[in-house]
């Protein structure tokens, strides 16, 4: 890579002028974005006061000419931004392209940074290789900062676009990509120049900074690298270390390629990264250190870290339950989960599995997180918890947590929600259905849907004990509740035959949704054996207690692949306002998912004239 002397005033002013013109769109996309979450945030406050008066009896539907605009405008952006392609060959499924919407915003993204790399740069002069040179190295340091502020766990870009980092990291990684091109085009020209001019080994000597500069190349060229997916899977914990110390390394190096006139990229950058550790450092100490700690609340009232609790569940599953923890969360946040007895330096993080104060501890504000085992820390975490369990001890730890993270959106302004996860994705969506059935405000729901599958019945059987208990409360409430497990390899414990013995005989319920067949293909498609009822599961398992609330219910057990696209289908169809879809799995389901809502949507002519109320959809995708 070559150097920016100080001797190319003739492209200086174009070129710096190009790197405030992007910035400036970044402003501008950053202003858009703000715009929408003000409209957005208008229109919840609406729905939640119609939801209040009795009297409307869809409040979810658009109430004016101006939201009934926005509403068609959503559906077209929706319609376009939801598909995605999956590739379903058995290794190479993780070169999956992200979905539609993404990847129409890289593609604007790419068309910038092109017209910038060639906007009247090539020029067939005596300048030729060095103009483009000098453009493609200004339009590679001027993405540095935007990078940087990508990989925010404290985003700034995130808080303005009400999103959050983990939401952002795809476009980090592009971001990292993009450039990477570039600078190869920056160094490729001039090396070309210094070959025609046979000037290399000269240009080596006299220009030290070019030394650094393919440093900073090769970094980036290690980091694509590292980062594609099989090979971040061998290690994760590794990748994460070398990941930290190449992106200092890589500012360094940059800092000493570049000229004084250009480093101020490098300082936003480094500023950047260290306002994001700051922030976690106090939310760190913050949440982890009680000058004051309460002594008398069990075992939670410790002055460093937080007491947890560690249970294996079966072959694969621990659940972790931190004490005394002193900050709210919404559904569908994470946080990061530090344990040094289990490993010394490393913070993974971990969706929270419960959204309010879990019932029977002596610490009321508990929470839980359920790992599934891999490698590494969840492999040594349930090997800890299993070995004490043989013990006959209850094994307690202690934690330290940063976070939470996540800017979920409000689940209490749809009409119906369908609630889609596959094994521990669960501890997902779980979490929201507790809120919405929990929550003391306002509240537009009336039905959600929840479609809970797996391969194994160990992997979920945490979660159906807590589906047993939200089945009374969402009778009390008024919120009719359906709840369709599908186990399709192994048997859950919780799922018993029709003989076996039932203290109560009890007919099956239905399984039937408005508007939809689902109920009919579901039971052609189950085997009698597999299909019971929540009542025999309570009566089977001495750890349940007989729900009544079973009949209107609907819970349904089937060893069939679940119909999603019918489960889907059918509360849409019925609902009278807007529906909003939540899917949390791999991504196989992810883009199932995403396709049919879109198609279902376009095939509703959602807000289009046609009556059809929209359809929202939220998606988290569980990887490495």
């Amino acid at each position: 890579m070559g150097g920016m002397s100080m001797g190319t005033d003739m492209f200086q002013d174009v070129n710096m002028a190009l790197a405030r013109d992007f910035w400036y769109i970044i402003a501008g996309v950053m202003g858009l974005f703000a715009t929408c979450r003000a409209v957005n945030f208008y229109k919840s406050e609406r729905r939640l006061r119609r939801c209040t008066a009795n009297s409307v009896e869809c409040p979810t539907k658009p109430s004016n000419p101006f939201l009934a605009t926005w509403a068609t405008l959503t559906a077209i952006v929706r319609e376009a931004s939801y598909p995605q392609l999956y590739i379903p060959v058995r290794g190479v499924s993780w070169l999956t392209p992200p979905s539609l919407g993404r990847v129409i915003g890289l593609l604007i993204y790419w068309a910038v940074i092109i017209y910038m790399m060639t906007a009247g740069a090539i020029v067939k002069d005596a300048f030729f290789w060095e103009r483009i040179g000098f453009r493609n190295a200004w339009v590679t340091v001027m993405q540095v900062p935007l990078l940087y502020l990508l990989a925010s766990k404290c985003s700034i870009l995130g808080f303005i676009a009400g999103t959050s980092h983990e939401r952002l990291n795809w476009l980090h990684r592009w971001v990292a990509r993009t450039m990477f091109v570039t600078a190869t085009v920056h160094g490729w020209h001039f090396y070309t120049e210094w070959v025609l001019a046979d000037f290399v080994e000269y240009e080596m000597k006299m220009m030290p900074m070019v030394k650094y500069g393919l440093g900073a190349w090769g970094i980036l060229l290690w980091s694509l690298i590292s980062s594609l997916v099989p090979i971040r899977r061998l290690s994760y914990e590794f990748f994460l270390l070398q990941h930290i110390i190449s992106a200092a390394l890589f500012l360094w190096l940059l800092h000493v390629h570049v000229p004084v006139y250009a480093q101020y990229n490098i300082w936003f950058a480094i500023a950047a990264l260290s306002f994001d550790r700051v922030c976690r450092i106090v939310l760190l100490v913050w949440q982890n250190i009680k000058f004051f700690p309460n002594k008398a609340n069990c075992k939670g009232g410790q002055r460093i870290g937080h007491h947890a609790q560690i249970r294996a569940v079966g072959e694969s599953i621990t659940v972790v339950t931190i004490k005394d923890v002193h900050f709210k969360w919404r559904a569908g946040q994470h946080l990061y989960l530090w344990m040094p007895r289990v490993g010394l330096a490393e913070a993974h993080p971990y969706t929270i599995a419960c959204a309010h104060q879990l019932p029977e501890t002596c610490i009321c504000n508990s929470i839980q997180l359920v790992v599934r085992k891999h490698g590494g820390f969840s492999r040594r975490l349930h090997t800890f918890a299993t070995k004490a369990q043989a013990a006959g001890r209850k094994e307690s730890l202690t934690a330290f947590v940063s976070g939470p993270y996540g800017v979920p959106p409000r689940w209490d302004i749809y009409e119906a929600i369908i609630l889609i996860s596959a094994s521990t994705g669960a501890s997902f969506t779980l979490p929201i259905l507790e809120s919405v059935l929990h929550t003391k405000k306002t509240n537009c729901t009336k039905r959600i849907d929840f479609l809970l599958t797996a391969k194994q019945g160990e992997e979920i059987d945490f979660y159906v004990t807590r589906l047993h208990e939200l089945i009374d409360r969402a009778k009390d409430i008024g919120i009719e509740l359906r709840v369709h497990v599908a186990v399709t390899r192994s048997v859950s414990p919780f799922i018993v035959k029709p003989n076996a013995t039932s203290a109560t005989p009890v007919d099956r319920p239905s399984v039937s949704s408005s508007g939809s067949n689902l109920g009919k293909e579901m039971n052609e498609k189950t085997t009698g054996d597999s299909s019971v009822d929540i009542e025999n599961l309570a009566t089977s398992s001495p750890r349940r207690r007989l729900s009544t609330a079973s009949a209107d219910s609907h819970v349904h057990h089937t060893s069939a692949r679940a119909d999603v696209e019918a489960f889907i289908r059918g509360p849409v169809e019925a609902a009278g306002g807007e529906t909003s879809v939540v899917v949390c799995g791999g991504p196989s389901l992810v883009s199932r998912v995403r396709n049919f809502v879109a198609s279902l949507s376009d095939e509703r002519a959602v807000h289009k004239g046609t009556g059809a109320q929209g359809i929202q959809l939220h998606v988290e995708e569980y990887s490495f």
